[in-house]
């Protein structure tokens, strides 16, 4: 199944202004600002950590329900990092932060299903060129 987003971009790179659309109904504004000065409205790497967070709770969700041991519920934060790298603005890092409500799991179950899925979902996958990775995984207490 595709999925659609589409963006424009208005003016030059530090007094222009941009929209997206992902999908039919998320929409945003975005500028130098929003990406490069920590300013109001989005980037592009918001949207990368909100899609690669909703893959890896699917994914590990999925995983646990297949083993017999199907979750209530999985919440992820996913950190994007955009750094200049000889010169170039590049993402180095993204630091996966999940956490789980899985009865009659442990600690060590969860961990290696969370590892699992940040190796196996589509969206790590199509970011396997992104030089730093990390996963936290917890339980919730």
């Amino acid at each position: 199944m595709p999925s659609k987003g589409t963006a424009q971009w208005k003016g030059d790179l530090k007094g222009g202004s941009g929209t997206f659309v992902a999908g039919d109904s998320i929409k945003g504004d975005y500028s130098f600002k929003s990406r490069f000065e920590d300013g109001p409205g989005a980037n592009p790497e918001q949207l990368i950590g909100a899609a690669h967070a909703a893959c890896f709770s699917m994914a590990l969700s999925n995983m646990l329900a297949e083993a017999g041991t199907p979750p209530d519920s999985v919440d992820t934060e996913a950190v994007v990092t955009l750094q200049l790298v000889d010169g170039a603005p590049t993402i180095t890092k993204i630091a996966l932060t999940t956490v789980g409500r899985v009865p009659g799991l442990d600690e060590a179950g969860f961990a290696e299903h969370a590892k699992a899925a940040k190796e196996g979902c589509p969206v790590s996958k199509a970011l396997a060129g992104v030089p730093e990775i990390t996963l936290d995984a917890s339980l919730a207490g």
